[in-house]
């Protein structure tokens, strides 16, 4: 193993080194001709042989230093932490490293080094609303079954809509992305319209079914369900997951809904759009085509939406719902709890 190592164009330097200090010791040369030979000097060639003597070849390997100690102990790092959770700064909305800094009397390195230990990340913050609806479990209850078990001969669809779509398009042609510096565009903005996304989602495969529309009313929801009738097997129920927006419980709606009795419609609980799969779909399509595009016009974003979800569906990839409904209610009652609330 020596001798490979010595001879080894991969291995690090300092390895090479030490098997050769070992090797040209066995071979009977003097320390002076040793340290000559590898670049070294005669010191660190008697400490080799005398640890590869005492430990053979555990003895060549580095062993773990102590550094130097740390200038502030744990009781210092419990005060920064515990003031970032319970505290907020003079006249600002959260601390940031030099504040901390400055309050607890350590460098803003440290402090860093003390978050980052901790996973407290005072910058960010996360957006949430836990729902008021009075029927909130039996609705979610109602959702997550559709999910996990769908119904045999049905397809399971996620209906929304994704309003005012802006065509966009910038009043300067933007720079490409180079080697070392990040593409531009301008910050201001002509606009050119706005256009409305109706979608539905297949749970199964996800398959997206569309219509893009300039308004948003209850006819162009109609218009929607009608499309989703003539595009799915007749053979099936269609069980759709919707939100509670008037234009989904409009009377004309409800009317329709009626004389097509294959259709389900499964409401999720008010704010509860996390419920609802599609939503996920709406992300992914703003944030590969829609937020950074430039459009000249109206047409030409309804053209990019339309071939968007064309090339999505050659290769679909549906979202996996994973969570149970207990699973999902444990995870919520300590928020209601502290909220003073009751998941009904």
């Amino acid at each position: 193993m020596l001798t490979a190592t010595a001879r080894s164009g991969t291995a690090p330097s300092r390895d090479v080194r030490r098997a050769r200090i070992v090797l040209d010791a066995a071979a009977g040369l003097e320390n002076l001709q040793i340290a000559a030979a590898v670049g070294t000097d005669r010191n660190s060639v008697a400490r080799w042989r005398c640890r590869f003597a005492a430990e053979r070849l555990s003895g060549l390997r580095d062993r773990p230093r102590e550094g130097r100690p740390p200038v502030h102990g744990p009781v210092k790092a419990e005060e920064i932490v515990g003031r970032a959770l319970a505290e907020k700064p003079a006249n600002r909305t959260h601390w940031s490293t030099r504040a901390m800094a400055g309050a607890a009397g350590v460098s803003k390195s440290t402090v860093s080094r003390v978050w980052r230990a901790n996973d407290v990340k005072p910058h960010l913050v996360r957006t949430f609303k836990l729902s008021n609806d009075k029927h909130f479990t039996e609705k979610l209850r109602d959702v997550v079954g559709l999910y996990l078990n769908p119904p045999d001969h049905a397809l399971v669809l996620c209906v929304d809509e994704k309003s005012q779509i802006q065509a966009l398009d910038r009043t300067q042609p933007g720079l490409p992305m180079k080697r070392g510096k990040n593409g531009t565009r301008t910050h201001d903005y002509v606009r050119h319209g706005t256009c409305c996304l109706f979608a539905a989602l297949n749970v199964l495969n996800g398959e997206v079914l569309a219509q893009v529309e300039t308004r948003h009313r209850h006819q162009e929801y109609l218009r929607f369900l009608r499309l989703i009738d003539r595009s799915t097997p007749r053979d099936l129920d269609l069980h759709l997951i919707a939100d509670n927006y008037c234009t989904h419980k409009h009377h004309k709606v409800a009317a329709w809904l009626q004389k097509h009795p294959r259709f389900h419609v499964h409401f999720i609980p008010t704010s509860s759009s996390w419920l609802n799969l599609v939503e996920r779909f709406f992300g992914k399509i703003t944030d590969e085509r829609i937020r950074r595009g430039v459009f000249h016009s109206l047409i030409e974003l309804i053209e990019a939406i339309h071939e968007y979800i064309e090339q999505h569906n050659r290769s679909p990839k549906p979202f996996v719902w994973t969570k149970d409904a207990d699973t999902i209610l444990a995870k919520l009652e300590p928020i209601a709890k502290r909220l003073n609330k009751t998941l009904h």
